[in-house]
C-alpha cells in the first residue's frame, strides 16, 4: 500500500487516526510531520516485509 499523501510513491507505514477528516495510511516521513498535530493518533501498521523507504 502506498502513502495517500500527493506525489508521494512511499511505502504506507503508519496509519492517521485523524479526528476532523477520514484516516490516512502515509509513509513514516509523512507520519513524523502529520502526527504532530493535536488530536491525530499515530498507529504503526504490521510489517509485511515491503521496503518502508520505498
Amino acid at each position: 500500500m502506498e502513502c495517500s499523501e500527493a506525489d508521494c510513491d512511499r511505502s504506507a507505514a503508519v496509519e492517521l487516526h485523524v479526528p476532523w477528516a477520514e484516516n490516512r495510511y502515509v509513509c513514516a516521513a509523512h507520519a513524523r510531520v502529520l502526527g504532530r498535530r493535536d488530536g491525530v493518533v499515530a498507529d504503526p501498521l504490521p510489517d509485511r516485509g515491503d521496503d518502508l523507504l520505498g
